[in-house]
């Protein structure tokens, strides 16, 4: 392997659940893509129709509210797609295809982690394009009320920095911080689970929505704490898939980030906010090539190195 390049699948694997909101059933595969192509969804044979295509872009998102949903322009739509982006950016596979024969991305158990065994079940291989960064020049800032995010230079990489705040004993004010490559990612971030609140779910079902939320995808919690048997994954779990969540909408932004992305209260609108100013501001960013330090050739895809040349179900809300 040679560091410094594109990578993809290096074959093709598929996984089975159902939609967290939608309750059906559908399956998801995953496929090797050209170079310089990045990740594209399909819609296979759903409702009848012909396959559409709609790729992974920051400009493609049609809502955040509950999840992060991509649109085509002309009615189809993937929703929650934003698992399936974390694990594929947190595994360092920068082109790819996801098809999908429903709506909805699979939840599996409510983390990326089903999708990053399934990468690894794969294979990841380099390509012969060099990859390609959008590194951050300056701050850009988005505030909602209380609730903020914001991206700022960084070389060392691409940090994610996420502070939430709950009045409830089980979660209170947590913090997390992490440099993401595919090692820290895969051990600190990806068994990080969706959570939710018991006094939401009737407003939600009858909303339509959180339909097949169930004790294997999602972290229940009630006014006194966790109701799941097997409790918590790490102690502070619920700020970990924070950062699982940015990890995947900021993902949007068609190259790896070279910056440091912080939030405090934030969710999936937060996250498109910031990076869509961050790219609507020509003068915050540019786009730089990864060469291969001395120091690194011969390592694995899964330890990179840069070297720079040329869901909470409710109100997008913590």
């Amino acid at each position: 392997m040679k560091a410094g390049k594109q990578t993809t699948l290096r074959g093709q694997v598929s996984v089975q659940g159902i939609g967290v909101h939608s309750g059906l059933p559908v399956s998801l595969t995953l496929s090797p893509a050209d170079e310089n192509s990045g990740v594209l969804f399909i819609k296979s044979g759903v409702d009848g129709q012909p396959d559409r295509e709609i790729r992974a872009d920051f400009r493609h998102v049609t809502a955040t509210d509950l999840a992060t949903v991509l649109g085509d322009g002309a009615g189809a739509q993937v929703s929650t797609a934003e698992h399936v982006l974390s694990a594929l950016r947190g595994m360092g596979v920068d082109n790819a295809t996801v098809e999908l024969d429903g709506h909805e991305v699979p939840i599996l158990d409510g983390s990326a982690e089903p999708f990053c065994a399934a990468i690894a079940q794969a294979g990841i291989v380099n390509q012969r394009a060099a990859r390609r960064f959008i590194k951050v020049l300056k701050p850009v800032r988005i505030t909602n009320g209380a609730a903020f995010g914001e991206l700022r230079p960084y070389d060392r990489g691409f940090r994610v920095e996420t502070e939430i705040e709950f009045d409830h004993p089980s979660i209170g004010r947590q913090a997390f911080a992490v440099d993401i490559d595919p090692v820290s990612y895969r051990r600190d971030v990806a068994r990080a689970r969706t959570f939710g609140f018991m006094r939401d779910v009737a407003k939600l079902w009858g909303a339509g929505y959180a339909l097949g939320a169930s004790f294997d995808n999602t972290v229940v919690v009630t006014e006194t704490g966790v109701l799941n048997p097997e409790g918590l994954r790490y102690s502070n779990e619920f700020v970990r898939h924070k950062v699982l969540d940015a990890v995947g909408d900021l993902s949007l932004a068609g190259a790896p980030l070279l910056g440091a992305f912080r939030s405090f209260r934030g969710g999936h609108g937060i996250n498109h906010a910031v990076l869509s100013a961050l790219m609507a501001d020509r003068s915050a960013w540019t786009i730089v090539e990864e060469k291969e330090p001395a120091s690194r050739r011969g390592r694995s895809p899964v330890e990179p190195a840069i070297g720079l040349a040329v869901p909470v179900y409710g109100p997008d809300r913590s």
